[in-house]
């Protein structure tokens, strides 16, 4: 997908390192706006080559005076004013563009961290002027502020400390806010969104799936040549399906779909989704099984992040034995690999601005973004990329993918390895592990519970507990319950099950699965934890 030819204004988000930079991106999308998120330390050249209409600054966890601090690139400012784009500052970035364009920025007597109150005292386009005098709360996450403001802007808001909450020059087309309008705790962020965007900006929302759909199927067609072949990477989950059917609408049966047993899959899954691909999607699919590969590679692997690297290197080694094979039968040798790498897979694999960095956090090293061999013989298609997952799953609607089948929870692409702590070829903790998942996740669509939750699955510890069980003294395994409720993925929180539920699962569980003697769940939100244990 080129972000050029999307049909929507652009709404850019230059990342300086927050948490939330990923929920202003998602919140402006659900307005139907098309938004990207960029490096804050960008050239000029790459913001100005993605021609937005609006440049939001994102907070971080910098101070302004720092010498290193992260700062957008010298001329950005006076290429927005001259091309009449629209810049908002969100804490941070408010605090950089106050200090750029002249005013002064301190460390303030009293920080401000957390819920808050701030009181509007103008009228502005950012509220409205009926809420003049009004108080609203909002979520503060700043310890300078700005003292002094540059010529032109004027104080729109305080907080009840008397620090600047909100300011303007709407002559020069710039904003702040030292609040965080993106997180649900600021209870009218997005109306404040909505009106920066449709009345201060002038935006129009113009983001449609359907648009994204012809888009990236011109793109694939104008990418794979006309007498090209493609394979795809289907792992039974809803990115790769949503992509191998994006792709298949686009080139028909130049596509070759391959479905890899690792021996890491859930129980019983290598049966129900080849049944799913052949029956209801209709892909052509070849089911490969190098259970015996993986495992034999992973004996004795410890390491999160070696798992991940041993994982993606035989995917791609059985892909080009599979791109072989398929070559001396088709006598056309494949030039390209679909896989289903989201918006979220990217941001996560990008350094945080202002860390020094000049390569990724390893949080998703097992995917293409991170964890691909360099001579890798096949390019790479990723229609995917600039999307959340519950965008895919509306690109899937579209598609005529089964809505029983885009309602499935996500799989990791390590499988089982990242919910088996520790070495996953020892014992019997993989075969431990899917009887205790299928439990688990069977009790919750028998509670019908399922679609109410994100994602919801087992892990296997690497610890043993004294039990008694059958009036006998036990020293058995411990595993994990694991679910949460999320909109992209990128955030979560743990669900609340009834004490009830969870009894009868735990029950179900120590006297279904030979080996197990307690469960417990886990009750930690993202962040700090990600979703996965590894």
């Amino acid at each position: 997908m080129d972000p050029k030819n999307v049909k929507s204004e652009l709404v850019l988000i230059l990342d300086y390192g927050s948490q939330y930079t990923h929920l202003i991106t998602r919140r402006i999308r659900s307005l139907s706006v098309f938004s990207l998120c960029l490096s804050g330390t960008s050239p000029l050249s790459a913001i100005t080559d993605l021609n937005p209409s609006v440049v939001i600054l994102s907070g971080g966890p910098h101070s302004v005076h720092t010498p290193d601090s992260p700062s957008f690139p010298d001329g950005f400012l006076p290429w927005a004013q001259s091309n009449g784009v629209v810049v908002l500052g969100i804490c941070y970035g408010l605090q950089l563009l106050v200090q750029r364009l002249g005013g002064e920025v301190r460390v303030g007597h009293k920080q401000e961290y957390g819920r808050m109150e701030i009181i509007v005292e103008k009228s502005s386009a950012l509220f409205g002027s009926d809420k003049v005098g009004q108080r609203q709360v909002v979520w503060m996450s700043h310890g300078d502020e700005a003292a002094t403001l540059p010529p032109g802007f004027h104080v729109v808001a305080r907080s009840d400390q008397g620090a600047v909450a909100v300011i303007e020059n709407p002559s020069a087309k710039f904003y702040g806010l030292q609040y965080h309008p993106e997180v649900t705790h600021t209870q009218e962020g997005m109306e404040m969104l909505r009106r920066f965007l449709f009345d201060v900006c002038g935006v129009e929302a113009g983001w449609k799936m359907e648009d994204i759909m012809e888009e990236e199927i011109k793109v694939i067609r104008d990418t794979v040549g006309s007498d090209e072949h493609v394979i795809c990477a289907l792992s039974g989950g809803v990115d790769s399906t949503v992509a191998a059917t994006l792709v298949h609408k686009a080139i028909g049966d130049r596509l070759h779909c391959v479905f890899v047993d690792n021996g890491l899959l859930r129980y019983k899954e290598r049966e129900r989704v080849m049944e799913t691909f052949e029956k209801d999607l209709h892909l052509p699919v070849v089911c490969v099984d190098a259970s015996n590969q993986f495992l034999t590679k992973l004996k004795g692997v410890t390491d999160p992040e070696m798992k991940r690297k041993i994982i993606g290197k035989e995917f791609i080694c059985i892909f080009d034995d599979f791109a072989l094979a398929l070559e001396k039968k088709i006598g056309k040798k494949p030039s390209y690999l679909v896989q289903g790498t989201l918006y979220p897979d990217v941001i996560e694999s990008c350094p945080p601005p202002g860390s020094g960095r000049t390569h990724s956090h390893t949080i998703k090293s097992h995917h293409n973004v991170g964890g691909l061999p360099k001579d890798m013989k096949l390019k790479l298609i990723e229609p995917l990329k600039l999307l959340f997952k519950d965008e895919v799953r509306e690109l899937g609607k579209i598609l005529h993918v089964p809505e029983a089948f885009l309602k499935r929870h996500p799989f990791p692409g390590p499988g089982l390895a990242v919910r088996v702590l520790g070495d996953v070829t020892e014992g019997n903790a993989l075969e431990i592990l899917r009887q205790v998942d299928e439990i688990f996740i069977q009790s919750i669509k028998d509670a019908g519970l399922y679609d109410s939750i994100w994602q919801a699955f087992a892990v296997f510890l690497p610890v043993r507990s004294v039990g008694v069980q059958g009036d006998q003294r036990t020293h058995s395994h411990v595993v994990a319950l694991r679910a949460v409720t999320s909109q992209d993925g990128m955030t979560a929180d743990w669900y609340y099950f009834e004490h009830k539920f969870l009894d009868d699962v735990a029950r179900k569980i120590c006297n279904g699965v030979r080996g197990v003697n307690r469960v417990v769940q886990d009750i930690t939100s993202k962040p700090p934890s990600t979703i996965e244990w590894e």
